[in-house]
């Protein structure tokens, strides 16, 4: 059996703008050590997946990427075949690792990620139904419906529905979630059980209402995860998210109410706290805190839930972290499994649950651990909002299905081109990011704190670019001397719409020249190299950054220079009112440049997204 250590120095605290650990450092290092030999396609490394690809964006460290993008490659193929897996076994488990696949594909575009996924949606195309439309778990377990099930395959069947246009799945999502609360849920106690037989044939099901006997807790915990991740791929206004929304907030409350008062943990079986053979188990209270602590973050939830996870994840770290005298960490009090029907037959009694055995680094707690101690690390929302510009800079390109997107310096844009990793790293800050598709206003930028505009369009790249006009001038300048915080981005001379963009940046002492500054060759990264030493107050935790042709700035007025190199001015500030500029010649901070996958590891181009992020957050408190 695999070993998983995790190394973890966590330290509590938050700050409304905190590094990624926090002002009193909560850092989470996590290293994987595995028996290489018995890698298959399962949901246990999915869940495994899920965390790591967390910890990446968290943290900016490529090892964790490039250790999921290789253990996936040794199990599929280039025509997107998976090892060991047989849609015909229309198993629902087999499904969560499509949520990995479709991740690989976002990030490096290549088809064989995008093949392996929609193998996964085929497979949910002709899975077996209830007669009103909900998902078997498995082809062998007939008209069942487990809660397990839900966290499978819905944030998968939902995140493959937004990237790939199929907008009639969300009305079939929600009605799926819908369908086993209803079947599931105890009116007295709000907790839903492990499962449901429409056929009522089932030992465990009960005879008038098809449900099994018991709450288990780490079914519920797949459940509440299946929702808050869902609900990311709902279109704001879809009827669907009214839905999930609101049996979030019945699914908060009850669990809320199932929480120890004391030690904060979930016991395995919800409702027989402290009775007899019962005990509290790790990957249900890991589970249940990144449920609460997200759907309070993302406004889900009311902001109160985060108290709650805040309190059930000292709980799991005094209870079940434990450190060797070697410095190892361990997870310990993970149920093995618990499962319903089979051979032999799993009967789902109370004496069932809590006969089955706990595990240590059982990667079902190990992955439910991860996706808490990330989400842990992102503070709750505080109102302020980074407002993309996607009206000046509004390029499109086919996607893989012949669909026109919006891409480049996206917050959606995975892909090197994007802005997914700083859009994360604001996030982690307390800060909403938003989009601007249309022209700036004083109406449409009054509630912003950050606005950034990056490398507008010329008529080279879409066919009737939106310059900047002396209304959109006016609106811009008005809102930073209001107390804005503008991020002003070119590019290189060869890349960049100079004539009309300078005319905005003038007003703020500042003018893009046109020149291609630090130039590259190749991979020979120390030519784009600048250093920073720790001396510039708005990078106090950088060294050494990257930037490759880019354009230099020249200042007048108030705009003066907080980075030069052989007299030329790198960057710069402008103080205009209450507000403030920033100005760079270059995109810098999109992916390719933070996700450390490209650059040498001395780089620190995502500890300067950071840094940035968190300066010109406080440039805008008043906002």
């Amino acid at each position: 059996m695999r070993r998983i250590a995790v190394i973890l120095l966590l330290l509590i605290g938050f700050s409304a703008l905190a590094q990624p650990a926090g002002p009193s450092i909560r850092l989470a290092t996590s290293i994987i050590s595995r028996d290489t030999a018995t890698l298959r396609w399962s949901y246990e490394e999915a869940l495994i997946w899920q965390g790591l690809a967390g910890l990446w964006y968290n943290t900016g460290d490529a090892r964790y990427f490039k250790y999921i993008q290789g253990e996936v490659d040794r199990l599929i193929d280039k025509d997107g075949n998976i090892r060991n897996y047989n849609a015909a076994d229309y198993n629902l488990d087999n499904v969560l690792g499509g949520r990995t696949l479709l991740l690989l594909y976002q990030v490096t575009l290549q088809e064989k990620y995008y093949k392996a996924a929609t193998n996964l949606r085929t497979q949910l195309k002709t899975q077996p139904r209830t007669t009103e439309g909900s998902f078997w778990h498995k082809k062998k377990y007939p008209s069942q419906v487990w809660l397990d099930g839900l966290y499978m395959s819905q944030p998968f069947f939902a995140e493959y529905a937004r990237l790939f246009h199929e907008d009639s799945a969300f009305i079939d999502i929600a009605a799926q979630f819908a369908a086993i609360e209803r079947h599931t849920r105890d009116l007295k106690t709000g907790l839903l059980y492990h499962g449901w037989d429409e056929s009522r044939q089932e030992k465990w099901a009960d005879k008038a209402s098809g449900h099994s006997a018991n709450f288990w807790a780490r079914a519920m915990g797949w459940y509440g995860m299946a929702l808050v991740d869902a609900l990311d791929y709902f279109p704001k206004d879809h009827p669907g998210r009214k839905t999930l929304l609101a049996i979030l907030h019945r699914y908060a409350a009850a669990i809320t109410k199932a929480q120890d008062p004391h030690s904060g943990l979930w016991w395995d079986v919800l409702d027989k706290v402290g009775q007899k053979g019962n005990y509290p188990e790790a990957s249900a209270s890991c589970m249940f805190v990144y449920t609460l602590a997200k759907g309070a973050r993302k406004g889900y939830l009311p902001a109160a839930y985060h108290t709650t996870a805040a309190h059930a994840w000292q709980g799991i770290l005094h209870k079940f972290i434990t450190t060797s005298p070697g410095g190892n960490t361990t997870l310990e009090g993970t149920v093995g499994v618990s499962g319903l029907g089979g051979t032999p037959n799993r009967d789902g009694s109370y004496a069932y649950y809590i006969g089955e055995k706990l595990v240590t680094d059982d990667p079902k707690g190990m992955g439910a651990f991860l996706l808490a101690a990330n989400e842990m690390e992102m503070p709750p929302a505080n109102k302020r909002t980074v407002l993309l510009d996607c009206y000046f800079n509004n390029e499109r390109r086919t996607d893989i299905t012949g669909t026109p997107v919006r891409y480049h310096y996206t917050w959606d844009d995975r892909a090197n081109s994007g802005y997914s990793l700083w859009g994360h790293i604001f996030r982690m800050n307390g800060a909403y990011t938003d989009t601007l598709p249309v022209a700036p206003t004083a109406q449409n930028l009054a509630g912003a704190s950050v606005y950034i505009i990056v490398d507008p369009d010329d008529d080279r790249e879409v066919p009737s670019p939106h310059y900047p006009s002396e209304q959109d001038m006016h609106a811009i300048e008005g809102w930073v001397r209001a107390g804005g915080a503008l991020v002003l981005m070119s590019n290189d001379s060869a890349n960049a719409e100079f004539t009309h963009f300078n005319r905005l940046a003038a007003h703020f002492g500042i003018r893009f020249n046109y020149d291609d500054y630090h130039k590259v060759t190749g991979n020979q990264f120390e030519m784009g190299a600048f250093q920073l030493k720790r001396q510039n107050p708005l990078f106090p935790e950088t060294d050494k950054i990257y930037i490759k042709e880019l354009s230099t700035l020249s200042l007048n007025g108030p705009a003066k220079p907080i980075l030069t190199d052989a007299g030329h001015v790198i960057m710069a500030v402008a103080r205009i009112g209450k507000g403030t500029v920033f100005a760079v010649g270059d995109p810098w901070f999109y992916n390719e440049y933070t996700d450390g996958r490209r650059l040498p590891a001395d780089f620190q181009n995502y500890n300067a997204a950071r840094d940035l992020a968190q300066w010109l957050l406080r440039q805008a408190q008043t906002k």
